[in-house]
């Protein structure tokens, strides 16, 4: 008997989701519609990975008697790392793309190129600063604090990835991976996978930190996606859609804005 489609199905999406979202050696088989719809709903699950190697490192590195400023930078580097600064480097184009205040095309043009504008250069200056300075706050709480929100950080960066890659989102360019996963998650399925893992964030942070903690992250994660959106909504409208620069910079604006609402409250 053939074993079930959905059981190849699912490790095919987990190898897409590892395979292009982070630098740990994760073969990808397969490249098409399908890989990448199951890819794209198992993203959190490759930002669970990274936000859990972040998570240890800062921890590791309390434990062992360093500042909160120190752990925060070094946490802040791991995803980097991990990445191999493929979002960060997103970010810094889809800045420079929308800061050209050029038609489409154009814009397109400036961000496929290799160097570095004056507005991706003060946007990545301004993120880094921001995650470093949250997560700064939240050591200084304790470690757990910190190392908590570095893996719900991650997780709710690549959600975002999977909201923007929903039917109805179409990509900017015909090639690349923006044009391989645009469109390709079901809008339904893309919102019940965002509602499965904010209960899930929750549950987890409710059992460490109570129900105020619970609904702290929840609404954190919650908002890290509200920002992500504007700015997809925004690079739609400015671009014609999405491109992989796009889902790069909508990680980094879901960590970024997640981590800020984390030391509030």
């Amino acid at each position: 008997m053939s074993a079930p489609r959905s059981t190849p199905a699912t490790a095919d999406g987990i190898r897409f989701a590892f395979g292009t979202l982070t630098a740990l050696p994760v073969r990808v088989h397969r490249w098409d519609r399908d890989a990448a719809r199951a890819g794209m709903r198992a993203a959190p699950l490759a930002g669970l990975a990274v936000g859990l190697c972040a998570a240890a490192v800062g921890g590791l590195l309390l434990l062992a008697g360093s500042g909160p400023l120190l752990a925060a930078v070094v946490t802040t580097a791991v995803p980097a790392a991990l990445t191999r600064a493929l979002h960060l480097d997103g970010l810094a184009d889809t800045a420079d793309g929308l800061g050209s205040a050029k038609p489409a095309e154009d814009a397109l043009r400036i961000m496929k190129r290799s160097d570095i504008g004056p507005f991706g250069v003060i946007t990545l200056l301004l993120v880094l600063l921001a995650q470093v300075a949250a997560l700064t706050e939240l050591y200084d709480e304790g470690w757990a604090y910190g190392a908590v929100a570095a893996a719900v950080a991650a997780v709710t960066a690549r959600l975002a990835l999977t909201l923007a890659a929903r039917t109805g989102v179409p990509p900017a360019r015909p090639e690349g991976l923006g044009a391989t996963v645009a469109g390709s998650v079901p809008a339904r399925a893309a919102a019940l996978t965002a509602l499965l893992v904010t209960a899930a964030v929750a549950a987890a942070c409710g059992a460490l930190f109570g129900p105020y903690g619970a609904l702290h992250h929840a609404l954190s994660l919650a908002a890290g996606l509200g920002a992500a959106q504007l700015l997809l909504a925004h690079c739609v409208r400015r671009f014609g859609g999405v491109t992989g620069d796009v889902f790069g910079a909508l990680a980094e604006t879901a960590a970024t804005a997640t981590l800020v609402l984390l030391t509030l409250g």
